[in-house]
């Protein structure tokens, strides 16, 4: 996925110019891509726990594939436009498999297997941008690598129809077995077991009904789900992550430029930095399984850590006399960050309870895009005072998770108590 992903979206500025679009009307589009992701991703993962994951993630994955033929036959700026709209509200590819993953692995395990996730994920992101150089030195280079990424999305949809797939709702037996001593956990399950009901009620019905009365049920199964989400006490959890990962974004916002104005630093040296950084974060995801051991998988502990590690580094690159520092606070930053995403993810599936998944997972993702709204403009502001502003910034930030992480550590490491799905 993140392979075919990765071989277009560096090009996507170079493409969307050579059609004659003003860096105005190319800005205008890339933010509408991340508006459509922003309000897709919490109904497209509620919808995956509706209809079930394969059926969802077929359908994701399909509909990706024809945005990526469509800007493969992009010739005006308003054909690349209407590509953009199918990947905008159905490109979520990634998080509905997470959502699968945590179905399918026990709680103890999740950690661990999210975070080979995310290291498979990482490395198509690394390979991706070299092949999609490639293909810009031919001709029609562009149009190659679309239809190429294409390809790539209708070869994983025959994968996901292929495979073996023993998909239950194993929800109800879950929340039977769990102890839940964490009230947040008692509230969301609560109301996702009255969704459940409402959507087993409704489903002897669906079969008989029109497509039209399917889907209102699903709309409406849908919108009580989120409402749940909306009102529980999941708040803390998401503004964490918020604050986080703007904290991130910014430290990265203006690296390249920060690093030639501070250290006279070239931009290839930076690209080959970035490199690094990345592939240390690919790395970082086969750590888990000594770390989690090593913590007794105290997720809540492992992300307050990691968190401080965060802070603590950009804080030394905030503060950094030469160019070996920064070197350092990368090497060790690629490691906390990455363990830090798959911490928080964990921490969001354990306080939410079983039943609602996707929608977590998709609440999550919109949180995420919120803050690569927000971080552009606050690093804009920030660099008006200082190169190091944005990353001095983010320092605050991330002091600010990790003091609401601190306030409600009874509410986290409550759902220590709760039994493992293997038990």
């Amino acid at each position: 996925d993140l392979f075919g992903v990765s071989m277009v979206v560096p090009l996507l500025n170079l493409h969307i110019r050579s059609l004659g679009a003003s860096p105005t009307v190319a800005g205008i589009i890339g933010s509408l891509y991340g508006v459509m992701q922003l309000f897709s991703s919490t109904f497209v993962g509620c919808w995956s726990d509706i209809v079930g994951r394969r059926y969802s993630l077929l359908a994701c994955i399909l509909l990706s594939a024809l945005g990526y033929l469509l800007l493969g036959t992009s010739t005006t700026v308003f054909l690349f436009a209407i590509s953009r709209v199918p990947v905008g509200i159905f490109k979520h590819t990634l998080s509905i498999s997470k959502a699968l993953l945590s179905d399918l692995v026990s709680e103890r395990d999740r950690p661990l297997v999210i975070g080979h996730f995310n290291a498979a994920s990482s490395v198509g992101f690394i390979l991706g941008p070299v092949i999609g150089g490639y293909f810009t030195e031919l001709e029609g280079g562009f149009y190659k690598s679309s239809f190429v990424c294409a390809s790539i999305f209708i070869l994983n949809a025959g994968l996901v129809w292929m495979l073996p797939w023993r998909e239950e709702n194993t929800s109800s037996s879950e929340h039977a077995q769990e102890t839940n001593s964490n009230k947040v956990t008692e509230n969301f399950s609560a109301k996702a077991n009255h969704d459940l009901r409402f959507q087993a009620e409704a489903a002897g019905s669906v079969a008989s009904d029109s497509p039209f009365r399917s889907s209102w049920i699903q709309t409406a199964v849908m919108l009580k789900r989120i409402k749940g989400i909306a009102c529980s006490d999941l708040w803390d959890i998401f503004l964490v992550r918020f604050l986080m990962s703007v904290a991130i974004l910014l430290y990265y916002s203006n690296f390249g430029l920060a690093l030639e104005e501070r250290f006279g630093v070239k931009p290839k040296l930076t690209g080959y930095l970035i490199s690094y950084s990345s592939t240390l974060g690919a790395l970082s995801g086969f750590l888990l399984e000594p770390i989690t051991r090593l913590y007794q998988h105290n997720t809540y502990t492992v992300l307050l850590h990691s968190s401080i590690l965060t802070c603590t580094l950009i804080l030394l690159y905030t503060s950094a006399l030469n160019i070996w520092t920064v070197i350092l606070s990368s090497t060790f930053l690629a490691f906390s960050t990455a363990v830090g995403r798959t911490c928080i993810t964990d921490l969001e599936l354990r306080l939410g309870g079983s039943q609602a998944r996707g929608a977590l997972l998709g609440v999550g993702q919109s949180v995420t895009s919120v803050g690569r709204i927000v971080a552009p403009l606050l690093s804009g502001i920030a660099q008006e005072f200082s190169p190091c502003g944005p990353p001095s910034l983010g320092v605050g930030l991330a002091l600010a998770a990790i003091l609401i992480m601190n306030v409600n550590k009874r509410k986290y490491c409550g759902t220590g108590n709760v039994k493992l799905k293997t038990q």
